[in-house]
């Protein structure tokens, strides 16, 4: 969809940004009139109150906003979402990271999903480019942040195996990026998990392997992994009505690391890129799989089914098993695994763990940098033991309710051998409260952290 900003305009509406405190010595030189309505409004410039300044006629000709001391895109897209549908420049200079912040910010406030219902018709606010700004990125990561939406927000009805599938065939030609499909009996033999997992649901929504490449084969090894369970009943371990209403989000791994795997080519970074997503529906047939199931997967290890709702991790681990064997030069992979990670962490957080300290610590530091920040938590290595089977290698899920994000982490961990540079984003994908620029529904959690990271190590091409 076209964005909302515009290279120039005949004569845009100034606004006036002020960082906390600075509106008590910006109100100095203001005229009475002024300070008299910014003190009826309430408005004394703390971070996202937002004040329209009108003239006699009760025209606006200016506004005012406070932002916080660290302004994400979310603070701009404030001030778009309290303004009226003129057109409007930042007058106050921004620093070209603030700059792109602000014009994605006041992009994403235009979100809208629209598939099934068209919404009021209301004109957008109009922002000139911010000086410094790259468009070029800024436009990446818009259309990749609008991509994993769109993609999480369309029902499951909608949205199969074969529709995610789709998805990523229309990206991949796009950027002239190879795709390689694995179902049937070759999903069967070389990725076992992945077809378990899916063979419930095959009769109509066959479980698959979605593959995608694009760089140069000298640039480095970058593998990203997405957890596509496009529709999850818990299996036989059948969830609660309940905690199958959101349950379309579950492939918002897959939605989040195609729109990054999608930003990244747009960019032309220097890497040789692997998309791996495995793509299933966890239904429940004669065919289903079974608790107690014993199961021998793509690495080797054989896996007891503790749980048929701990479905996430099992379909992750062929593919991490796959991508691994590689040894590519950084290994990604996300996926809406735990709810014990929203308890610890809640909605906006996304739970990273990461085996190498010094990956964890640059992912973090990216994270900030692009106010898109993730919380690291411990692969605390004894508490492996509670995935511990007498039948198998290892359990899928262990018989105890402590440590949830940690264990499916760790399980995930027992796959991935040969890489050095890992790390796993349990994330929710998901804004539960509507707030500007982030309306109820599906939400690129970690994408922005992501990208900026691989954009600082291994840069453009």
């Amino acid at each position: 969809m076209p964005l909302p900003l515009l290279d120039k305009a005949a004569k845009p509406l100034p606004i006036w940004l002020f960082a906390p405190g600075e509106w008590n010595n910006e109100r100095r030189r203001e005229a009475p009139a002024v300070l008299a309505w910014a003190e009826a409004q309430g408005f004394e410039g703390k971070p996202g109150q937002v004040l329209t300044i009108p003239d006699g006629q009760g025209r606006v000709t200016r506004v005012l906003a406070g932002l916080p001391a660290q302004p994400d895109p979310f603070s701009y897209a404030a001030i778009a979402a309290a303004v009226g549908s003129n057109t409007y420049h930042f007058a106050s200079a921004l620093k070209p990271e603030q700059a792109e912040l602000a014009a994605l910010g006041w992009a994403l406030q235009d979100y809208r999903f629209s598939r099934y219902r068209k919404p009021p018709i209301k004109a957008a606010p109009r922002l000139v480019w911010p000086e410094h700004a790259d468009k070029a990125r800024v436009r990446a990561l818009h259309d990749a942040i609008v991509l994993a939406r769109d993609l999480i927000n369309t029902p499951a009805g909608d949205l199969g195996p074969a529709e995610l599938a789709d998805a990523v065939a229309k990206v991949a030609k796009a950027h002239k990026a190879k795709l390689r499909i694995v179902q049937g009996e070759p999903l069967r033999k070389g990725y076992p998990l992945v077809h378990m997992v899916g063979r419930a649901a095959a009769a109509h929504r066959q479980p698959r392997l979605i593959d995608l490449t694009w760089g140069s084969a000298k640039a480095p090894k970058l593998t990203l992994v997405g957890k596509g369970v496009c529709f999850d009943s818990g299996g036989l371990d059948i969830k609660p009505a309940s905690g199958m209403l959101l349950m379309k989000k579950d492939m918002g791994g897959a939605a989040i690391m195609l729109g990054l795997a999608q930003a990244i080519m747009a960019r032309k970074l220097n890497v040789r890129l692997r998309l791996l997503i495995p793509a299933v529906e966890n239904a429940i047939s004669g065919d289903a799989f079974r608790p107690g199931d014993v199961t021998r997967s793509r690495k080797g290890l054989t896996v007891e089914i503790g749980n048929t709702d701990a479905e996430g991790r099992l379909i992750l681990a062929d593919a991490l098993a796959d991508a691994d064997a590689e040894k590519p030069d950084l290994l990604l992979d996300a996926a809406t695994l735990t709810g014990a990670a929203r308890v610890a962490v809640g909605p906006d957080l996304p739970a990273l763990f990461s085996p190498d300290d010094a990956l964890a610590e640059a992912l973090l530091k990216a994270g900030l940098n692009a106010a898109d920040p993730l919380w690291r938590l411990p692969l605390h290595a004894p508490y492996r033991d509670y995935l511990d089977s007498k039948v198998a290698d290892i359990n899928n899920a262990g018989d105890t309710p402590f440590a949830g994000s940690i264990t499916a982490a760790l399980f995930l961990k027992e796959f991935v051998t040969e890489t050095r540079a890992y790390a796993h984003l349990d994330t929710f994908g998901w804004s539960p409260r509507p707030r500007p620029g982030r309306p109820v529904g599906g939400e690129a959690t970690g994408l922005r952290a992501l990208f900026r990271f691989v954009e600082d190590r291994f840069g453009k091409r």
